[in-house]
């Protein structure tokens, strides 16, 4: 290559794309004008990411890197070309028509990110690592509750048409005591009754230790959210696995939620119109994301048992003769509002470190404090160690420890 070709292709304008696999990647390279460059493979390694860098930018001055699967297969390479200081986009896959018209192979959906990152269809920040350990644990406490689930429902299973003396011992105990009596077991009889309790043992304590696993991930996700987002984890209603889920759908980016209405759509809660003739009326999302929807309708549903402004305006809008389907898209909407909030700023959470030591330096009570304020105990007991959020509460109860 000539000294002024060489000029030349370090000062032109090129765009990556990359099709992103478990052990392989393949990269392509177009100009500004969506001209093929080339293309090559390389090995999802450290020396293969840095390769593959050394080929884009051997072909000009990298603009955009369009990358399929930047939180799957092509983490390892996002993460790297980032670090690099090259702005990475996320792409789709092709959709069929397109992949029906051209075909498919490794070069052909590399080249095809490329040219979406060149024509700006790809804008979509990648998810990066700041929510990578909780979305570790929050995958983990998941599977822990389904194995969970799934042992469970085998024991009532075979408890259905086990022989008549196990059915009859066991089958009448429910939750925890049956599980601790199962536990306990020493098979013992005929070769049928052996087969049934060693399985029966078995799966309670498989779901025994499912149980404690699921308790220990529960507390580990529980300290890495309340240190990531502590406004987010202190909501009221916001318990560890829904500001987890929140968090994951997000997914570190604020930018990828450029308003609260975009948000509300991404989590399924924007009202959709549902009107016809004389009827005006929105119904709930079915789209969006079905998991972080599942969160704001949790979220939802504890305001309603327990916030005592959310019952009463459940109570007006009952009264104004909406439906409890009704009731519930607009407390989801509401909701999303307060969730965006926490998730896009840094809201500030009241300290209530205080309120234990000066309880005990008053010698009052649990008891006492929960009789002068008119809740339970275990109301004041989980607001003094920060699991429940109501700052109301917290605000009423120092004025009166500190007047004690």
């Amino acid at each position: 290559m000539t000294s002024t070709a060489a000029r030349d292709t370090a000062e032109q304008d090129v765009f990556g794309g990359v099709d992103s696999h478990a052990d392989t990647l393949h990269v392509a390279v177009i100009s500004d004008n969506g001209g093929h460059l080339a293309d090559a493979e390389f090995t999802t390694t450290a020396a293969g990411y840095a390769a593959a860098l050394a080929f884009l930018n051997a072909h000009g001055r990298v603009i955009t890197i369009g990358v399929e699967g930047t939180s799957s297969y092509g983490a390892g390479f996002t993460r790297v070309a980032r670090s690099a200081a090259l702005h990475v986009v996320e792409v789709n896959r092709p959709d069929r028509a397109e992949r029906r018209r051209i075909g498919k192979s490794d070069p052909i959906d590399a080249y095809a990110a490329a040219r979406a990152a060149l024509s700006g269809r790809a804008s979509s920040a990648p998810k990066d690592d700041t929510v990578a350990g909780i979305r570790a644990l929050h995958n983990a406490a998941r599977s822990a509750v389904k194995a969970r689930t799934a042992a469970l429902n085998q024991i009532g299973s075979i408890l259905i048409t086990a022989p008549e003396s196990i059915r009859a011992k066991y089958g009448r105990l429910k939750g925890t005591d049956r599980t601790d009596a199962l536990a306990r077991l020493r098979p013992a009889g005929d070769p049928v009754h052996t087969a049934v309790l060693t399985a029966l043992k078995s799966l309670a304590r498989r779901v025994k230790e499912l149980t404690a696993e699921h308790q220990a991930l529960g507390n580990a996700l529980d300290s890495v959210v309340s240190v990531h987002n502590p406004g987010l984890r202190a909501a009221y209603g916001v318990g560890p696995d829904t500001a987890a889920q929140l968090l994951v759908t997000a997914g570190g980016n604020p930018e990828r939620m450029r308003t609260e209405a975009s948000f509300a759509a991404l989590c399924g809660a924007a009202p959709v119109p549902a009107s016809s003739g004389r009827t005006n009326r929105h119904r709930l999302s079915r789209g969006g994301d079905r998991a972080a929807n599942a969160a704001l309708y949790r979220i939802a549903l504890v305001r309603m048992s327990h916030d005592s402004r959310t019952r009463e305006y459940v109570a007006r809008q009952t009264a104004a003769g909406r439906t409890k389907k009704e009731i519930i898209r607009l407390l989801k909407r509401a909701v999303a509002r307060e969730m965006f909030r926490c998730l896009t700023t840094m809201v500030a959470v009241p300290g209530i470190a205080d309120l234990r030591p000066l309880r005990q330096s008053k010698n009052l009570t649990l008891t006492a404090a929960a009789q002068h304020l008119g809740v339970w105990p275990s109301t004041i007991s989980t607001l003094e160690r920060g699991i429940r959020r109501d700052d109301d509460l917290a605000h009423a109860y120092r004025d009166w420890l500190q007047a004690a």
